[in-house]
């Protein structure tokens, strides 16, 4: 990987790797919309059953990375907490749902968002499907590892986007997927990621103006205490998301969301008592 304090060039783009992501979104939601005519309701409802089972795995693939699953643990009772007096699990369904109402007035009916307005196995309408496919896409896509992690190397270094670029093939075929089942609302959730990744991207930025500045980089790889513990949280937060798909339980997921910016501040705090993250 080329030095983080690299100098970029004017034909470097910071976010090259953000827009690269958001791409691949919206052309797996295309390729997904376009077969998920030619899919049953039986087939769709078995894609979401795996996109599930995938999901639960990934989700404890990410919590093992923990070295102390009580600094997840308090960052999502403290998250959550702070989720439910917010509501932002409502919040980001009325995003979706004013989201879908725009799509509808253009397209001048409801039917035109999904890929089988009726699609009885499903026993949602456009509206629901629209919102599903929305927040569930968003919260997949952008709780991740490697939107943060990605993101601000890609602002440290325009020409680093190998971590986007596996990110952005993942969130290809996923897209796809869920596409052919909950229709395009998955394609919306580009605008969350874009400024989600976006905004990691500017951090990553400042981190290098403030290397110019005489400062220092600090250590960014996967075993940085702060990646492994957003990572591990992240990672409880999707398996909630894949009770969900899996139809085993609705957990409010959003809701959960405060607590990737808890645990960094419990990160911190532990270092600055003393506390050791790691057992010896």
């Amino acid at each position: 990987m080329p030095p983080l304090t690299q100098p970029q060039t004017d034909t470097e783009i910071p976010m090259s790797g953000t827009i690269l992501n958001v791409v691949a979104i919206i052309a797996g939601t295309t390729i997904g919309i376009l077969i998920g005519n030619r899919l049953s309701a039986r087939m769709q409802e078995s894609i979401m059953t795996g996109l599930g089972l995938v999901t639960l795995v990934i989700g404890l693939q990410s919590a093992f990375e923990s070295g102390n699953i009580i600094l997840p643990l308090l960052s999502l009772v403290i998250g959550v907490i702070l989720g439910e007096l917010l509501d932002m699990d409502a919040a980001l369904r009325r995003l979706g749902g004013w989201l879908q109402a725009r799509v509808a007035g253009v397209n001048g009916a409801t039917a035109a968002l999904t890929d089988d307005a009726n699609a009885p196995g499903l026993h949602m309408d456009a509206r629901t499907r629209f919102v599903k496919g929305f927040v569930t896409a968003s919260l997949l896509f952008g709780v991740g590892p490697l939107a943060i992690l990605g993101s601000i190397r890609n602002g440290m270094d325009a020409g680093d986007v190998q971590l986007l670029a596996v990110k952005s093939t993942l969130d290809f075929f996923a897209a796809t997927a869920f596409a052919s089942s909950l229709g395009i609302g998955v394609a919306f959730s580009s605008l969350p990621i874009l400024v989600l990744q976006g905004a990691f991207a500017l951090v990553g930025m400042a981190v290098v103006g403030a290397a110019g500045a005489g400062g220092a980089v600090a250590g960014l790889a996967a075993d940085n205490p702060f990646i492994r513990e957003f990572t591990a949280t992240g990672g409880l937060i999707l398996m909630g998301l894949a009770l969900g798909l899996l139809e085993i339980k609705q957990p409010r997921v959003a809701n959960f969301l405060p607590a990737l910016v808890i645990i960094p501040l419990l990160v911190a705090l532990a270092g600055a008592l003393g506390i050791s993250i790691y057992p010896v």
